[in-house]
């Protein structure tokens, strides 16, 4: 009984148990999407501040004499929308132990990442006006301003994804870094769609 009992105990310190879980979400992912979930509660504040801005108090948009590069910013939607599915490839070639394709397709996502950035920094330089010109540019640049910080931070993740997929840290039965990396980079596309449109567009 005793010997049985001892090797029980050895056979558990060798293998522990299989974690299980009350949903069929892991908790990592579950965790992302919580997380963005509250992002998307921050995001909501600052369209919150443009409704007010431009509906309520009828501030024009934007406000003369200032212009806003519409044509720039169709461009470098483009470049991030297109970085979506690059990062889907990269996914979709882990899933398949194509180390290849997931490699290629996380430094398209990340260079494409980084010159959506560069080219909005660029923006910042050239646009003509500040916060401290009225309510039209505040708004303007707390919206692309906390996108831009985002993508930021999802260039980094990207970067220490990639590192590690070219050290062979991910396979098909190992992949939860790139899942939620590219569940976080589809976020960011997502907002910027929505700023693209309610800044530039509307």
């Amino acid at each position: 009984m005793v010997a049985h009992a001892e090797a029980h105990l050895d056979h558990h310190e060798e293998h522990p148990p299989v974690p299980h879980y009350s949903s069929r979400i892991s908790p990592s992912i579950l965790g992302m999407y919580l997380f963005i979930g509250s992002e998307i509660m921050l995001f909501g504040a600052f369209f919150t501040a443009y409704f007010f801005v431009r509906v309520v108090n009828g501030t024009p948009w934007p406000t003369p004499p200032f212009h806003l590069p519409v044509y720039l910013a169709f461009i470098n939607t483009c470049i991030l929308v297109t970085s979506s599915f690059t990062m889907h490839w990269a996914l979709t070639s882990v899933k398949r132990n194509n180390p290849f394709g997931l490699r290629a397709g996380l430094l398209l996502t990340f260079l494409m990442g980084l010159t959506f950035l560069i080219t909005q920094v660029a923006e910042y330089l050239r646009i003509g006006f500040n916060t401290g010109d009225g309510a039209f540019p505040t708004i303007f640049f707390c919206l692309t301003g906390l996108h831009g910080c985002h993508v930021f931070v999802g260039l980094t993740i990207l970067l220490f994804m990639t590192i590690r997929a070219f050290r062979g840290h991910f396979d098909a039965a190992h992949h939860h870094g790139v899942e939620i990396g590219g569940i976080y980079w589809h976020f960011v596309d997502l907002m910027w769609i929505l700023v693209f449109l309610t800044v530039y567009i509307l």
